[in-house]
């Protein structure tokens, strides 16, 4: 399943979030990097050789999380970013999550 070629579709709640057979089979499309925190957020941690490079890569995130409509939370540290997704609204994982993943794994 290629996640990249697909949209990010709003979600404003009221959608149930993945089934953990769901959420099973769409961590096997993403990279093994990406580690899955209690059935209900997503972690990756990128390294880099800088800060200079770690905020190019921030600001590349974030502007492919607008085109989405869907936005990770980002920690940055020297040569350092760690991604969080999770859908807020459901409190949980949906599509969207992993499609951003794959998308922003292509960035590197």
């Amino acid at each position: 399943m290629n996640l990249s070629n697909k949209k990010c579709q709003p979600c404003e709640g009221g959608i149930p979030k993945l089934k953990e057979e769901e959420i099973k089979e769409l961590m096997m499309s993403i990279g093994p990097a990406w580690k899955l925190i209690d059935n209900s957020k997503i972690i990756k941690e990128y390294s880099f050789v800088n800060f200079i490079h770690t905020m190019k890569f921030v600001n590349r995130v974030a502007e492919l999380a607008e085109q989405e409509g869907h936005h990770p939370n980002l920690f940055v540290s020297y040569g350092k970013c760690s991604i969080e997704l999770w859908t807020h609204a459901i409190n949980g994982l949906s599509d969207n999550d992993f499609i951003l993943a794959a998308k922003i794994d292509d960035l590197i």
